[in-house]
């Protein structure tokens, strides 16, 4: 079986803040990206949703964004935005942060959704017996940097507050939760003009894509907007300062007709104990003895829908980055499916919402895996 995998010759997600910091001065990263320049203060915008592929297709709406385009990196497996997250704030992939998918079960606990928070797919908030801080031990980029005497800011949106994803794998820096594209372009400057450290985050792009698909003119409006948050973060850079825009993902359409729905689907439960992950990146938790059959079964009903892998495929495929913990093992699934094409393997009983959305991302194809690394200097 020839098997996909994130791009060797690309630089990862999880380089970014570290390359940043480091070009900073900041001791104790590496700068792995290469980034020059004599760099006083630095902000990473992350645009959740915005693919290298998109971008260069829907440039006419984004001019100030594609030109600064520069070297595209690769997100690694899932392509999803609990995982990218936690690669910019830990500076891992997803094989040592522990974020294996959108939902991944835990020991002890079952299948937990890294954004709610909650068991998937649904149930009570966890945060005060599921501790993010233990679920993500590793200290984090923000953390390393602000131990060293970085003021460091982390700009999102105020839901997201004290989140089990930001507690998990975003700690360590000054929350300042923001509204709209109006107080986040303000929050950024304010940090660049004072030469500190900060991360900022925008959602609406990606969750466009998902209900209206990725390219509609919902979606190239809003990325309308993104541009002209950039362009007035570019125009107002100090002397030194860096704006570095990426992205945690990029996103495909899925078709009807390529799309399996599990719960429609008896065989794909049989010998089934849980099934974690999203529609392009499942993870398929087994019953004891189980394992041959279900991966047989899974195999012959996705056919050429999905590369459909064992644990130890995958972990050998390097889906999960170069080192697996032993502590993330666990949560990948006996059986990984990834879906190829414009594949979707959906649950339209248990996720009746995510089941719903046009546009997906989680996979290994490049539209899902390549983001770009735009730079502005000061």
């Amino acid at each position: 079986m020839d098997l996909p995998a994130p791009d060797p010759d690309l630089a990862h997600l999880a380089d970014v803040v570290p390359s940043v910091l480091s070009a900073m001065g900041v001791a104790g990263f590496d700068n792995r990206i290469g980034l020059t320049g004599d760099i006083a203060g630095a902000c990473v915008l992350l645009i959740d949703g915005l693919g290298a592929e998109l971008l260069d297709t829907y440039a006419a709406d984004a001019p100030v964004l594609a030109g600064l385009r520069g070297q595209r990196l690769t997100v690694g497996f899932p392509s999803t935005t609990a995982a990218g997250l936690a690669a910019i704030g830990t500076g891992c992939s997803s094989g040592e942060h522990g974020f294996v998918g959108y939902s991944f079960r835990l020991p002890e606990t079952g299948v937990i959704n890294a954004l709610r928070w909650r068991p998937h797919p649904w149930g009570e908030d966890l945060r005060s017996t599921v501790l993010p801080e233990q679920v993500q031990p590793r200290p984090t980029t923000f953390e390393r940097a602000a131990s060293v005497g970085v003021a460091v800011n982390v700009i999102s949106g105020a839901e997201f507050t004290g989140s089990g994803l930001t507690r998990a794998v975003l700690r360590g820096g000054r929350y300042v939760g923001v509204h709209a594209l109006g107080d986040l372009a303000s929050a950024v400057r304010d940090t660049l003009s004072d030469n500190g450290f900060c991360y900022g985050y925008h959602s609406e792009l990606d969750m466009l894509g998902h209900l209206h698909g990725p390219g509609s003119p919902p979606w190239r409006m809003q990325l309308r907007q993104i541009d002209r948050l950039v362009e007035s973060v570019v125009e107002a850079l100090p002397a030194g300062g860096l704006l570095a825009v990426v992205a945690d993902h990029g996103m495909v359409e899925v078709s009807e007709a390529e799309t399996v729905d599990v719960d429609a689907t008896p065989a794909l439960l049989d010998g089934v104990q849980a099934i974690g992950g999203e529609p392009r990146a499942r993870h398929i938790y087994i019953e004891d003895g189980s394992r041959s059959d279900v991966l047989d079964t899974w195999r012959a009903t996705l056919g050429e829908r999905a590369w459909v892998l064992s644990r130890e495929e995958a972990i050998e495929a390097r889906w999960f980055g170069e080192r697996v913990s032993d502590a993330v093992w666990p949560r990948i699934g006996d059986v990984v499916a990834a879906a190829r094409g414009a594949a979707a393997v959906v649950r339209r009983s248990v996720e009746p919402l995510e089941s719903s959305l046009i546009g997906h991302h989680g996979s290994l194809t490049f539209a899902e895996q390549t983001v770009p690394l735009l730079l502005a200097y000061g």
